[in-house]
């Protein structure tokens, strides 16, 4: 019989283990993958919300000097922004001190964020200030 290129040697075994030492590899990076988007996608919208929370309050402080708006009016203005993104604040938390020469605006907040087991209030305190130029 003739068995030119053909390979009569026996190949070694893998062991077990080895093979399933590169799964549970894998497995593992995409577990973690995973909980990483998913707490990503759990947080980022908080700060995304505080950051056009705080543009705005900004922006009111800069128009209400101009403008000569009331307290309760950029009170009010502040407060539909907040309601708009969905922030758990009251209209009282929001605290401003207005007249003729500048216009403070804060406000102090926490939102709950559940991850999965893990339960934490992100706590936020923007602010704005503007002064008139003459």
């Amino acid at each position: 019989m003739h068995t030119e290129g053909i390979d009569a040697s026996p190949k070694p075994r893998q062991r077990r283990f080895e093979r399933g030492e590169g799964r549970l590899k894998g497995i593992l990076i995409v577990v973690i993958v995973v909980l990483a988007i998913y707490s990503a996608w759990k947080v980022v919208p908080v700060y995304v919300n505080e950051y056009q929370l705080s543009d705005k309050m900004q922006e009111q402080a800069r128009y209400a000097v101009v403008n000569r708006y009331t307290e309760d009016q950029i009170r009010d203005n502040i407060f539909k922004v907040i309601q708009d993104l969905d922030i758990p604040a009251k209209r009282e938390d929001i605290k401003v001190v207005s007249n003729n020469s500048m216009v403070k605006i804060s406000l102090a907040y926490s939102v709950p964020v559940d991850v999965l087991m893990y339960h934490t209030d992100i706590h936020f305190s923007p602010n704005s200030e503007n002064k008139a130029l003459f």
